[in-house]
């Protein structure tokens, strides 16, 4: 038997997994419960734990993962058993969405998924050679992908990325442009040979490719050695 604020928050979390694929942060939870402090939260989080409603992820930020839900918030499968592999789906826009849940979110059930082109590899560290092959096929939330344009994945090697979030052996989804802002995290082809995932920036008149992590420099190059292949929007990660 859950406790009211037990059942709201493991609401809260199943709904935020449902529309955005990534767990809310602790301060959402906090704001979203009305509680004064975030060890509220702790605690909270805990006792579901305990209780087999879900797992924390050790060392890694705001994973947490529905087990299962209690038989009056459940409309089919969980996050858990939905997703293969345990996959974690985060959007690329995470922190600019709002922490309110509509209320009409469908069940993970119903959930509509699209099968995408995994084109290879790409590194978040020295770059490699160019992507051109389709290797599979994946699928991903509907959710994640915007109508607007063509989307494919690609397997994650190095850790150049990390303090973005993005680890060695991610699947990162891509939708498919020529332009980027600033900040953009983009696949950037170099020289036409080389393809390498890395935040885009412009300074005095070049394009700095610049890592998230400090142990790489920033590469700085003429914009006539760069093309923008495309622009993240979205993370798959498997357990």
């Amino acid at each position: 038997m859950l406790t009211r604020k037990q059942l709201d928050l493991l609401n809260f979390i199943h709904r935020r997994l449902q529309k955005d694929g990534v767990p809310p942060s602790f301060d959402e939870m906090k704001v979203a419960l009305d509680l004064r402090s975030k060890s509220g939260i702790h605690r909270l989080i805990t006792a579901l734990e305990e209780r087999g409603f879900i797992r924390r992820l050790a060392h890694r930020a705001r994973a947490i993962e529905i087990l299962r839900l209690p038989e009056n918030m459940s409309d089919g499968p969980t996050p858990s058993t939905q997703l293969k592999n345990q996959a974690t789906f985060a959007s690329a826009t995470d922190s600019s969405r709002p922490s309110s849940m509509p209320r009409d979110t469908p069940p993970a059930s119903v959930i509509a998924s699209l099968e995408i082109p995994v084109m290879g590899r790409i590194a978040a560290g020295v770059p490699i050679e160019a992507i051109n092959q389709i290797t599979h096929q994946i699928a991903i939330p509907q959710a994640m992908l915007s109508s607007n344009g063509k989307h494919y994945a690609l397997e994650v090697r190095g850790d150049s990325m990390i303090n973005a979030g993005i680890n060695d052996g991610d699947i990162v989804v891509i939708r498919e442009t020529d332009t980027a802002d600033d900040g953009d995290i983009v696949v950037a082809l170099i020289a036409d040979e080389e393809a390498t995932l890395k935040r885009l920036f412009r300074r005095n008149g070049a394009i700095a490719l610049e890592a998230e992590n400090p142990a790489y420099e920033t590469r700085l190059l003429s914009p006539d050695q760069v093309k923008v292949q495309g622009r993240l929007v979205g993370l798959i990660r498997s357990y």
